[in-house]
């Protein structure tokens, strides 16, 4: 882990205290107080971390004399304390590693979910709407909104595909690591044999952008509208009210025909684009940063996966961490902290050996 020298303490503490003093000051114009504000609401825990680890190193130096030069009794004080602080101060300075770690400028956006079936046909179908699901539940667990902006059900039950918007506190930080490919392992309930099946389904997670994320040129577009039709002959609307918009210059689709309304259509239609230019620029900015291969979620192929929901077993099983909790029932239901934040941290991990090394 990197070591914090005293002075960029110093200097995040004096920065701290330097916009504490503007704010104070009441002269600042409204767009240049919201801006200091900003900051200063981003650097107060950096600066309290930092503070932490001084006060320890401190105490540390005034242990360490006293460990060397007091009478045996306050020596043998001394190196107990001496013991729990240096405990203490390796803590804080993780703390404070994390702290200053860079930050994904997504983190706190809300954030994009789409779920389609792979492999596996109508018994992806279905995982595809338990994993749904799962993730409606964890959402209403940390207090968040899902919104259906379209799903394509199944015959049998579950959906083709499934995308909505979850939006609350730090949605795509938490959320970010799901996109993958999902494997399950059971026995469908038409098997009469009771062999188990493999199918699969992907997650993909992207974080929302907003209009002034990127202007979107009308010429850039082709829209079409059309008569939108449902499953079975039902809801079939009278008027023409499903839209297609293609974005020209990279070729992505987008269709929406889930309301009755061609407007309430389109804007959804636009919303989705809009995510997904977001992430497309986000992933080719990365990649000239720092030459990252962007994570594709694959093919839905039963081979490509990041986690195995194992039903005879009651098992789940995350492969990129090699984590497995035997609590299957409960992680479907939505209990899914204990493997999110497995993940965040082991993110966090690699991401101080990097500055480490």
């Amino acid at each position: 882990m990197p070591s914090i020298s005293p002075q960029r303490i110093a200097q995040i503490e004096a920065r701290r205290d330097e916009l504490s003093a503007l704010m104070a000051t009441g002269d600042l114009p409204g767009e240049r107080f919201v801006e200091v504000a900003k900051e200063f609401a981003e650097i107060e825990p950096v600066a309290q971390a930092a503070a932490d680890v001084r006060r320890l190193r401190q105490e540390a130096d005034s242990l360490a004399y006293m460990a060397d030069d007091g009478d045996e009794e306050l020596r043998a004080m001394a190196a107990d304390e001496l013991h729990a602080n240096r405990a203490a101060l390796e803590v804080a300075e993780h703390a404070l590693a994390l702290a200053l770690l860079p930050r994904d400028a997504a983190d706190a956006r809300p954030a994009m979910l789409e779920i389609r079936a792979g492999t596996g046909g109508d018994e992806a179908a279905l995982f595809a709407g338990d994993l749904f699901r799962m993730y409606q539940r964890y959402a209403e667990g940390q207090g968040w909104r899902v919104e259906p902006i379209s799903a394509s059900a199944s015959e049998a039950g579950g959906y083709k595909e499934v995308v909505a918007s979850v939006t609350g506190t730090g949605v795509f930080a938490r959320l970010k690591f799901e996109s993958g490919v999902h494997r399950v392992q059971r026995v469908p309930a038409t098997e009469s044999g009771g062999r188990i099946h493999t199918s699969a389904a992907t997650v993909a997670v992207l974080p929302e952008a907003e209009e002034v994320d990127l202007q979107i040129d009308d010429k850039d577009l082709r829209v079409d509208i059309y008569r939108s039709s449902g499953a079975g002959g039902q809801h079939v609307n009278t008027t023409d009210s499903a839209v297609r918009i293609i974005h020209i210059p990279t070729g992505i689709t987008v269709i929406q025909q889930d309301e009755r309304s061609q407007h309430k259509n389109r804007a959804k239609a636009m919303k989705v684009l809009r995510t997904r230019l977001y992430e497309a620029e986000r992933e080719r900015l990365a990649s000239e940063r720092a030459g990252a291969r962007k994570s594709m979620v694959g093919s839905g192929d039963r081979s490509e996966r990041i986690r195995t929901y194992n039903f005879p077993q009651g098992r789940v099983t995350d492969h990129r961490i090699n984590l497995t909790l035997h609590r299957l029932p409960q992680v479907l239901e939505g209990e899914l902290d204990e493997l999110v934040s497995a993940l965040v941290a082991e993110d966090e991990a690699e991401r101080l050996a990097a500055l480490d090394g």
